[in-house]
């Protein structure tokens, strides 16, 4: 456990060293509204909300939140991983939101969590607030994350008001419910993880706020249902992880599909070389969005 823990400093501090990356094309089919304030003005982090250029006048279309991983001190809504899923869900009949939250990096003395969850619920508030402006159902809003974005996605799912974790600003009015979510990957029971950054102490100084931000432990009968998906190889979150959600879902009656992916490690998009899992992912959003056409 030690040397993982310190590999994944060892990786952080990289992370946060990296140059900007080059920005990835997007494809022409695909219509762009990049650099959404979806947050307070005082806010830099920002969102990118992809649509069909041959969507239908007056359709509303299901949407789909997405949450780029990197421990929750890295990553960009725009990286390759994350325009490869966009463009996925897209051209699978979604419109799709990448967005960037509060992340822990080097020179940070106070704690990111819980503001990054806040961030994720404040983006499907903003989608539901505006979601007649850019054709999209309100009714219709699920979550994809991998890694960190995996536990987030797993938190907008299984969290709610009587959980004490809707922030209260902004759009405090506006539900932060959502329809279904797919986790992959995610690091869903953090007390048996590692120590993280973004919680300004260790496991041992304060178990209770890991368990906080642990999805694992608020499950019950009615969430939205959960697609999770986890390679076996995965050398960052253990596939126990995942199996242990399972388990825990199961157990309180949460609708969900688990499917373990063979030799695969950490991080991949929807079609890594073990398995094509577009029509999974897309097949569960339909299911649970309504998607007429799929």
């Amino acid at each position: 456990m030690k040397i993982r823990f310190f590999a994944f400093l060892a990786f952080s501090v990289v992370a946060a060293a990296a140059p900007p990356e080059t920005p990835v094309p997007v494809p022409d089919d695909i219509r762009v509204e990049k650099d959404i304030s979806y947050l307070p003005a005082d806010r830099k982090q920002q969102a990118d909300l992809y649509l069909p250029k041959s969507a239908a006048a007056g359709q509303k279309l299901p949407v789909v939140i997405v949450i780029h991983g990197g421990g929750f001190n890295d990553g960009d809504k725009a990286r390759q991983r994350e325009i490869s899923t966009v463009t996925d869900l897209v051209r699978g009949g979604f419109a799709a939101m990448s967005i960037n939250y509060k992340l822990w990096n080097k020179g940070i003395k106070s704690p990111t969590w819980p503001q990054s969850l806040y961030d994720a619920k404040t983006a499907v508030r903003w989608l539901r607030k505006n979601a007649a402006t850019y054709g999209i159902d309100p009714d219709r809003i699920g979550a994809l994350g991998g890694s960190a974005g995996g536990n987030l996605a797993a938190m907008l799912a299984l969290t709610g008001p009587k959980d004490g974790l809707d922030p209260k600003e902004p759009l405090g009015d506006v539900s932060a419910k959502i329809s279904c979510a797919v986790n992959m990957y995610g690091a869903v029971d953090l007390p048996n993880y590692h120590d993280m950054k973004m919680f300004g102490k260790t496991r041992a100084e304060d178990p209770a706020v890991y368990a906080k931000a642990s999805p694992v432990n608020y499950a019950d009968k009615g969430d939205a249902p959960m697609l999770i998906i986890h390679g076996t190889a995965d050398d960052v979150v253990d596939h126990s992880q995942s199996v242990t959600l399972a388990a825990k879902l199961k157990e309180e009656g949460v609708e969900h599909e688990f499917v373990s992916i063979p030799d695969a490690p950490h991080s991949f998009d929807l079609h890594p070389e073990q398995r094509d899992l577009r029509p999974l992912v897309l097949g569960f959003f339909n299911k649970h969005m309504g998607l007429s056409n799929p």
